[in-house]
């Protein structure tokens, strides 16, 4: 069956809503300049959509993968990580927690794994565990706390960094596990932590719902785990190496 370049076109007119144009489009269909307008607006449409995600994201900057120094951590399943950055685990709503210690790149990799919904015109919110549950436990209204939870619970993915790195009242657990509960099975959450689920009791002390929470998150999850020295730190002596070299050359 041949297709109809000017239906075609009309079709994607109507998807933009270019109400002028379709209002005078037995006049101008089969115009020229009419397809390359309508691939104008939809370009800058998806350049404007991009950047709004982006922003809204609050990704941050970071380290490219391309850049990833493989070498570095003593364990790390690499396999596993491109596999994420795939993102079927998305198509089949499961998540994703990268388990190590501090500055072992656990962030950067879910980063850049977060980047990539973004790319495929999904939503995206990377936010710390702290800044999360500080606002959620923060708000006194129960329809203003709805309201907030609906907002992260309609990510396609949320990535929640930094679990681990502060403990959390009852209270922060329970609404750590209210949100993870309105996304199982419907959404995929990606959770970086440096500590394992065995020592989450010292993260959420007290809490009664700690085991289930644990239950949600991993239930079909891929779990990576990634040991190893600190990059960061590796780094951060690398420079000062650098600078003492620098300002011995210079008084030399």
């Amino acid at each position: 069956m041949t297709t109809n370049p000017s239906a075609n076109l009309r079709e994607r007119a109507t998807q933009l809503r270019l109400n002028g144009i379709l209002a005078h489009w037995s006049e101008i269909g089969t115009a020229d300049w009419v397809a390359q307008l309508i691939e104008w607006e939809e370009t800058e449409r998806t350049r404007r959509s991009m950047e709004r995600r982006l922003r809204r994201a609050s990704i941050g900057a970071f380290k490219p993968m391309s850049d990833f120094d493989w070498t570095w951590p003593a364990r790390c399943d690499r396999a596993a990580v491109e596999e994420l950055m795939d993102l079927q685990f998305m198509t089949e709503a499961t998540n994703a927690v990268l388990v190590g210690l501090n500055g072992i790149g656990k962030s950067t990799i879910a980063q850049n794994i977060a980047h990539q919904p973004l790319l495929a015109g999904h939503t995206v919110l990377f936010i710390t565990a702290g800044q999360l549950l500080g606002e959620l436990a923060g708000i006194d209204s129960d329809s203003a706390l709805q309201r907030r939870l609906r907002y992260y619970a309609g990510f396609d993915l949320l990535a929640i960094d930094e679990v681990g790195y502060l403990s959390y009242s009852n209270r922060h657990a329970d609404l750590l596990f209210e949100l993870t509960n309105r996304r199982y099975k419907k959404k995929s959450t990606i959770v970086t932590t440096n500590k394992p689920f065995s020592q989450w009791h010292e993260v959420f002390p007290n809490a009664s719902c700690v085991v289930s929470l644990i239950d949600r998150l991993i239930h079909n999850a891929d779990v990576v785990a990634i040991e190893g020295e600190s990059y960061r730190l590796k780094e951060a002596q690398e420079r000062n190496e650098q600078r003492a070299a620098a300002r011995r050359k210079r008084k030399s």
